[in-house]
């Protein structure tokens, strides 16, 4: 009978009833997200302040002004800088607005933010724990300075998670999921060649949680599927790597991801290497320390009398070479070498920001004013071919002086950021089949740039979001789950 009263109502009444239904069904599906709903909305507007409060966005000379120049003329830099954030440029290029690259940038930080919520709920995670999960990279107004800078960092940020994310999803690592995961991870090694090690990482993690759940499963039962995943995994993460270096070969003529790498590693050693104990040949000696000194191993790389920038040509010339010479030193002063990376890696844990190098704001760096730009050429062409409004930085009332007194309070202070990641530890310890991938990615991030080059504060922001996922996973809730969903694990593989 009340089907046909329903039947019997007019069609507009119908709609309204359906209209109610969704909105009554949509309510309680977001009832138990309503703290992750307000954080997400405060981090929104946070974003919309920071566009009001500074105009257009943040350019740096020269990293950003070559990322632009290579968005509009595409080819593989000799240097630095691979092309996965000049692609994005040049999908933004027909805007010709530099505000828009910070507005999608402030999206990206957002959907990071939904991206760990979504796989900590789907993980068991309370709904409190997983949105207190996201208000590092929600709130902290170093991310707010990062997204709203032409740099590489925050589409950085969003691949890695997005890939741990795919790989977090299921309980079965699919072979669609490990495909997806690999093009995500080779793209971002595309944005940041310091992810090209993380790929390593990633595999070795999977394969060690494979064997994990075969040691129960029987290795008969599952060795070949899951094998079989991973390999996809590996091919999918290596064939675009492979092609841009057989691109990068058409323009510099050898096969690589980049020209800037062994002078990366020649700038780390310079800071301990010792040529009487590594007594390089004589085609090496002479990037042997000169003397020079400078206050980080980065700035070897651009200060005019290091052994480097006194060799004929561009420093780039001699990537080779110095890679050669850094890894000799390396065999050579292993403990040295650690020691330096440990003490650098050290400066993340301060509880008042370390400028390292000295020249550099580490945090904090909202301020009130008008910061011009250099007069460069690059900056002229790029004015001319991807924004003629762009400009130097300018601070607007009253949206920027909140952010200046906003920063001092929301930053995430060194020790707290250490005490994620020992939470993160112990999760990896005692729950290694859903947190060790995550934690092994977040140490990964930290120490990795360290070790090929230097510390950086740019280079810790990555850190947070998946050391906060892996802490997060320590609080997972087995109340209400079945005892197949309290092993969640990246990689199961099913009974024959």
């Amino acid at each position: 009978m009340l089907a046909d009263l329903r039947s019997a109502l007019p069609s507009p009444h119908r709609a309204a009833t359906r209209a109610a239904t969704r909105a009554a069904t949509l309510a309680a599906a977001l009832a138990g997200h309503r703290v992750f709903a307000v954080f997400l909305g405060l981090a929104a507007a946070l974003r919309v302040v920071t566009m009001l409060g500074y105009h257009p966005a943040q350019l740096y000379w020269y990293d950003s002004f070559t990322y632009l120049d290579t968005a509009v003329h595409l080819a593989p830099s000799a240097a630095f800088h691979p092309i996965g954030y000049p692609l994005l440029l040049r999908a933004l290029w027909p805007a010709h607005s530099v505000e828009l690259i910070a507005g999608v940038q402030h999206a990206m930080g957002l959907a990071v933010a939904v991206l760990i919520y979504a796989v900590l709920r789907r993980r068991s995670v309370p709904g409190w724990g997983a949105a207190l999960a996201t208000v590092p990279g929600l709130f902290d107004a170093s991310f707010l300075r990062l997204e709203h800078a032409v740099l590489s960092d925050t589409q950085f940020i969003f691949l890695i998670v997005a890939g741990l994310a795919v790989l977090m999803w299921s309980p079965e690592l699919s072979a669609r999921a490990a495909v997806t995961a690999g093009l995500l991870f080779a793209l971002a090694a595309l944005t940041r060649t310091i992810a090209l090690p993380l790929l390593l990482l990633v595999l070795l993690v999977l394969l060690v949680l494979l064997a994990l759940t075969l040691r129960r499963a029987g290795w008969r039962a599952g060795w070949r599927a899951g094998w079989r995943r991973l390999a996809a995994l590996a091919l999918a993460g290596t064939l675009p790597l492979a092609a841009y270096a057989a691109w990068y070969g058409q323009h510099h003529g050898r096969y690589a991801l980049s020209g800037a790498d062994g002078v990366a590693l020649w700038a780390r050693t310079m800071t301990f290497a010792d040529c009487r104990a590594v007594q390089p040949p004589p085609e090496q000696a002479a990037l042997c320390p000169n003397g020079t000194v400078v206050d980080a191993a980065s700035e070897y790389v651009w200060a005019p009398g290091s052994s480097l920038n006194l060799l004929p040509g561009d420093r780039f010339q001699h990537n080779d070479l110095a890679r050669s010479f850094a890894l000799r030193v390396i065999a050579a002063q292993p403990l040295d070498y650690l020691r330096e990376v440990v003490r650098d890696t050290s400066i993340a844990f301060a509880w008042t920001p370390i400028a390292h190098p000295a020249r550099v704001t580490p945090a904090f760096g909202f301020g009130l004013g008008h910061w011009p730009l250099p007069e460069q050429p690059l900056i002229d062409k790029v004015k001319r071919e991807y924004d003629p409004d762009i400009r130097g930085l300018s601070s607007t009332g009253p949206y920027a002086d909140f952010l200046v007194a906003y920063q001092y309070v929301a930053y995430l202070r060194g020790p707290l950021l250490g005490a994620i990641l020992l939470l993160g530890a112990v999760a990896a310890a005692r729950r290694p089949r859903t947190a060790l991938l995550p934690w092994a990615i977040a140490m990964g991030l930290l120490v990795g740039p360290v070790a090929v080059l230097d510390f950086d504060h740019r280079y810790v922001l990555p850190v947070i979001p998946v050391a906060c996922l892996a802490a997060a996973l320590l609080f997972r809730s087995r109340r209400g789950t079945s005892p197949e969903r309290q092993d969640v694990q990246p990689v199961r593989i099913p009974a024959p």
